[in-house]
């Protein structure tokens, strides 16, 4: 597979988080545009998630590791040599963070902070593409898109550990690996704010589609915690190809490419969480759907939107999926992933994705 000026291929690739959902696409991905994937992650992820069931430890180095612990992470660094990092390792869900606040912000914040002091102490690292979020923003509940130039925030824990992520990766990008001084570290950074993400191989818990797909394979009735709550919906493989296309122009252009850049779907993808899992139930071909929202429920946003227009102006990307053929290919997997051989099948959807 080619593509991305084939700036990956023969390359070494640090792939935080590589076990988890977008982790594992991505490393697939990366290891068929000829890259060397080496995975760093705290656990093996889901039993039945992408890593395990397309036996990526027989295609990527798999090193099991938490990014608190920045002493195993600079023998990483020493001893592998990445020339790319992409840092998706995170505590990614709202809910959890509730639970576990003070693990959130070490994990999220402390993590981050241990990433960005290896790649400046590397003499071979040359990009790193953070992988935040859409809700490191500021939430007004406003109904236009967020631009990248817009406050950040966020009510909840894990949203403001992200914001924090993003405050830190700016700092330590003016402080220690300046653009205007790129000629003396040799180092291009930046951070990546994506949608709400959907695809085969996610089963995080208090996740739409992973929720809907547990309850259709148990019989059991899907509960919709917040049927009205609207947000950016896309397929995992967009935000994915922002990424890599963002790594190749830090390649060839790097005092142009080094800030933050919002990836998300075209507006007409911006659902509530009702219509969504209406439509997984019709393109699954079973499912029941429960309403069982109330105003004791933590928190969470409304409303969430992202303006890309900066990303299809500088960077030439577009989505290529509306929210129908997310969800298309999204149920495909779930329904095949128990008699087909998982590896093959991601790659024929990243071929497909590639040839639209």
């Amino acid at each position: 597979m080619q593509g991305f000026n084939n700036v990956y291929r023969g390359k070494k690739v640090l792939v935080t988080g590589h076990t988890g959902f977008k982790g594992a696409w991505l490393s697939m991905w990366l290891n068929e545009l000829g890259a060397q994937v080496i995975g760093y992650s705290i656990d093996e992820g889901s039993p039945e998630g992408n890593f395990k069931m397309a036996s990526l430890i027989d295609k990527v180095v798999d090193i099991r590791g938490d990014i608190r612990d920045k002493k195993k992470l600079e023998e990483v660094f020493k001893k592998y040599e990445p020339e790319y990092v992409f840092h998706l390792a995170a505590q990614p869900l709202v809910r959890e963070s509730y639970e576990k606040p003070i693990d959130t912000y070490e994990v999220n914040l402390m993590g981050t902070i241990n990433i960005l002091e290896c790649i400046r102490a590397s003499s071979n690292t040359k990009v790193g593409i953070f992988v935040t979020t859409d809700k490191c923003y500021e939430n007004k509940e406003q109904l236009w898109g967020y631009k990248e130039i817009d406050s950040l925030g966020g009510y909840d824990p894990y949203s403001s550990s992200k914001a924090a992520c993003e405050i830190a990766i700016n700092s330590w990008r003016q402080s220690f690996m300046n653009p205007n001084e790129y000629r003396e570290h040799q180092k291009a950074i930046a951070s990546v704010r994506a949608g709400n993400v959907i695809g085969g191989g996610d089963w995080a818990k208090d996740r739409i589609i992973p929720d809907c797909i547990r309850a259709i394979e148990n019989n059991e009735v899907i509960n919709i915690r917040s049927p009205k709550a609207l947000r950016p919906w896309q397929y995992v493989l967009e935000p994915l190809s922002g990424y890599l296309l963002l790594g190749q122009k830090l390649t060839e252009k790097p005092l142009d490419y080094s800030e933050a850049w919002n990836f998300g779907p075209n507006i007409d993808s911006v659902r509530n969480v009702w219509e969504i899992a209406s439509e997984v139930i019709e393109q699954y071909g079973q499912g029941e759907l429960k309403d069982i929202s109330n105003t004791k429920h933590l928190h969470e946003a409304n409303i969430l939107n992202l303006d890309i227009s900066k990303a299809r102006f500088k960077l030439g990307w577009t989505p290529k999926l509306d929210i129908n053929k997310a969800i298309e290919l999204t149920v495909e997997w779930y329904k095949k992933y128990k008699a087909n051989d998982v590896y093959k099948m991601c790659i024929e959807q990243i071929t497909h994705y590639v040839n639209m």
